[in-house]
């Protein structure tokens, strides 16, 4: 069994492995790829009718879910399971929370927070 729950019920979980490899001057992109890639993926699910979220912290925190999840799923040492995304069907309609006024979180031209 895998925590949390939603897992267990989502017809469809898709897995994210990442690999950090140094890219331009030492450094690795890594985050920033696999942030975007996501991202792209939870549009698109929502796009097509279906909700998700993005579990990252949870699975890679003490426990160690990613590790769990990479040997069910047989992943290679060289890769890092650093997300899930369980999809399928909203019990309900997502709720969203109240955002603040524009004003009061965008500025223009200097940091006003």
């Amino acid at each position: 069994m895998i925590d949390p729950p939603v897992c267990e019920t989502a017809p469809a979980l898709i897995v994210v492995l990442t690999q950090r490899i140094n890219a331009y001057r030492d450094r690795c992109f890594a985050v920033q790829d696999y942030s975007a890639a996501i991202e792209n993926m939870l549009l698109a699910i929502v796009e097509l009718g279906y909700q998700s979220c993005w579990y990252e912290g949870h699975i890679t925190d003490e426990d160690r879910i990613c590790d769990k999840i990479a040997k069910i799923l047989s992943v290679p040492p060289n890769y890092e399971v650093v997300c899930i995304l369980p999809v399928g069907v909203a019990e309900n309609e997502p709720s969203t929370a109240k955002k603040k006024e524009f004003e009061e979180r965008a500025w223009f031209n200097t940091f006003k927070g």
